[in-house]
């Protein structure tokens, strides 16, 4: 026999390799075994068996390890700027993060349909599906990146006199948001890429990434604004620059590693399937967070209409809050993709036990971080500034969002496992209610009755309502009770039993059916009339 190995596939499918191949890419956690009868493993977390949340933390350690690269990525920009400049340049920065959000999470939305249809094809085996969803978001990287940075340029004044910048903060700002949106491609490009892998099961990559754009951006924020003097036009190219490395040191990564999904440096073919089903799954999410940053838009004019010492607290206490974030949106992450394979893979019975245990541990755990930091708080806030009115507001939003964003972790979390399983159109709606059905009001009313500096209260009041409205759904929607009806163990146990009937009967109806030819037989035996025609043997010579 000559060499070569068989692949076995957690769906059940075998694939011979040929002699001479040296390295698999495994998508999940494929058993490689030999002729001799060697096996070897590659380690990938594969969602569809071992214990849940063991797997949902070890798939989540990565990307809250990179959340908080991504919160230092963001924290020294503003502690550079709160270093070498005053609370005026924190809050233009502050202020422009805003209209960058509204432009990209569109397409961070995309991102993330692509993640949620890789792990399905994943999940059913479909490996030439997983090439072809590769390949189409690339061509998506370049056919939105570029148009978001010309566009962008020309659109960030209007955006900011949406949002009401004060006048001693406006050129700052504008600065800011044009260099950012500049360098958007890099940042679509990464997420993007991130997005695929994940949806591989392979979360650690995207820590690689992270660092790499960490790091350079730390390097480059010191060069550009403590040695250059450029201020914050040096974070936001600074900030630019390290998007786009990241970028291209993912495409590297993911060529290098996993050869087999064939990822282009530039566009090229669009699987138009693939590319209905990254739009039909991915756009709701993305006009979602599209919305909501609309709304986070309105939010931010309120406080901009407080003043330039608002603005700035509230930019500062956003690195506390930011803190808590984390472990919500590394579980999150991991629930997508559990929900995502096991639904792929016909697995609803373990989609069932993860529904309520993935939320309930995200909300635990974020609000263990969130006591944690509040204790903590009035250290972390005076690395930012010593302005006492910007650290008197800072340090309340900070205790009430922290005791509040527990059940932010279990509204997402449970949102997640219902988009991993396509159904993102409820979850949309939610979503845009919570902000500006709920959120958005009670924040203007109580701007308006009480003090607009309390308007951090409208927050945990929209979260309670999104949590609500997820735990019903899980309760009420049919769509969802029908799917959870197909790991109904009594109701498996009554199909077999029926299965089991079925088959005694039909052996019964076989068995008389069979006596009763006998009997004939013997009858027109005994009358002389049964003739018997012993069939041929055809024999074939060797």
């Amino acid at each position: 026999m000559s060499d070569g190995v068989y692949v076995s596939c957690a769906n059940g499918t075998i694939v011979r390799q040929s002699a001479g191949v040296r390295k698999y890419v495994l998508y999940n956690k494929w058993e490689v075994k030999n002729y001799s009868g060697t096996e070897k493993t590659m380690k990938k977390i594969d969602m569809t068996k071992g214990p849940i949340m063991g797997n949902i933390l070890l798939f989540a350690l990565p990307i809250i390890v990179g959340n908080i690269l991504q919160y230092l990525y963001t924290t020294v920009d503003t502690l550079v700027i709160g270093k070498y400049c005053d609370y005026k340049a924190i809050a233009s920065v502050g202020t422009s993060s805003q209209p960058i959000e509204v432009l990209l999470c569109v397409f961070l939305g995309i991102g993330t349909g692509v993640s949620i249809l890789v792990s399905q094809h994943i999940g059913a085996g479909h490996r030439d599906k997983v090439k072809d969803a590769c390949v189409t978001a690339v061509s998506l990287v370049y056919y939105c990146g570029i148009p978001v940075a010309v566009i962008g340029w020309f659109v960030a004044p209007l955006l900011l006199k949406l949002l009401g910048v004060p006048a001693d903060v406006w050129d700052n700002a504008l600065l800011y948001t044009r260099l950012v949106l500049c360098g958007a491609i890099g940042n679509i490009g990464y997420n993007m890429n991130a997005g695929i892998l994940r949806g591989a099961g392979d979360s650690k990559a995207s820590l690689y990434f992270l660092f790499v754009s960490c790091v350079a951006n730390v390097v480059l924020d010191v060069v550009f604004v403590a040695y250059v003097g450029w201020g914050v036009g040096g974070v936001a190219l600074a900030t630019a620059i390290a998007m786009f490395l990241s970028w291209i040191f993912s495409i590297v990564y993911i060529r290098k590693r996993y050869p087999e999904l064939g990822l282009p440096w530039f566009p090229g073919r669009i699987v138009w399937s693939e590319m209905r089903k990254i739009l039909g799954i991915g756009l709701p999410i993305g006009l979602n967070n599209s919305l909501f940053s609309f709304g986070h838009m309105a939010m931010q004019g309120l406080v901009n209409s407080q003043g330039s010492v608002i603005m700035a607290g509230c930019s500062i206490s956003g690195r506390v809050t930011g803190i808590a974030n984390m472990a919500i949106t590394g579980i999150s992450a991991a629930a997508t993709t559990f929900s995502g394979q096991n639904f792929g893979a016909g697995n609803i019975k373990r989609l069932r036990e993860g529904q309520i245990m993935i939320p309930a541990v995200s909300g635990l755990i974020t609000l263990s971080f969130g006591v944690i930091f509040i204790m903590l708080r009035m250290p972390i806030l005076r690395m930012f500034t010593d302005e006492a009115p910007v650290l008197d507001f800072a340090q309340g939003f900070v205790c009430v969002m922290l005791l509040s964003q527990w059940m932010y972790a279990v509204f997402n979390g449970i949102s997640c496992i219902v988009n991993g399983t396509g159904r993102v159109k409820y979850t949309t709606v939610i979503n845009l209610m919570m902000l500006w059905a709920v959120r958005i009001p009670a924040a203007y009313l109580i701007a308006a009755f009480i003090d607009g500096k309390y308007y951090m209260y409208s927050f945990p009041i929209s979260f309670a309502f999104g949590m609500i409205c997820m735990i019903a759904y899980y309760i009420v929607s049919p769509s969802w009770k029908a799917l959870m009806a197909e790991a109904n163990p009594d109701k498996e146990k009554a199909k077999d039993k029926d299965k089991g009937k079925d088959q005694d009967q039909d052996k019964t109806k076989t068995i008389d059916k069979t006596k009763d030819k006998i009997k004939d037989i013997a009858k027109e035996k005994a009358e002389g009339k049964g003739k018997f025609h012993f069939p041929r043997l055809a024999v074939r010579k060797i």
